[in-house]
């Protein structure tokens, strides 16, 4: 049996980068999850199998940086990878306080997005638990007493 592909997801407002990002990831070994929102990716928070979260510091209505404080107050510790077109050090400085795994400037190498996800985990870390507890089944009930 084939093993599974960790899957990486990607939250970008633009289109063009999603797809860029996730040919990568794909040619990489990756499978991708794409999110052009920060909402979209808050929607189905609780069903993703993301090993990693790569999210751009300004998704439209909001920033990346929120959108991964809102997922870490919901419990998860999910891995972050942060990527911007604007090279202000205050967004870098904050992303680096908040605990990001890497923070990539746009334009960014393939060899850039390599060595942040080469700092990942090898496995699921404790978001592996909520994850898994997500998707318990309920005790069957024994119908015969």
């Amino acid at each position: 049996m084939p093993k599974k592909r960790s899957v990486v997801a990607i939250i970008d407002d633009n289109v063009s980068i999603l797809g860029a990002v996730a040919r990568l990831l794909s040619a990489l070994g990756y499978d991708t999850e794409l999110y052009a929102s920060a909402q979209e990716f808050l929607d189905v928070a609780m069903m993703t199998e993301a090993i990693c979260l790569i999210i751009d510091v300004q998704i439209g209505e909001c920033s990346g940086i929120d959108l991964a404080l809102r997922v870490a107050k919901q419990g998860f510790t999910i891995p972050v990878i942060f990527m911007s077109a604007d090279h202000a050090e205050s967004a870098k400085k904050r992303a680096m306080e908040i605990g990001c795994s890497a923070f990539l400037d746009k334009p960014f190498s393939a060899d850039a997005l390599i060595a942040a996800l080469a700092k990942l985990p090898d496995r699921r870390t404790p978001w592996d638990a909520v994850w898994l507890q997500s998707r318990r089944l309920p005790k069957r009930q024994n119908f015969l007493n």
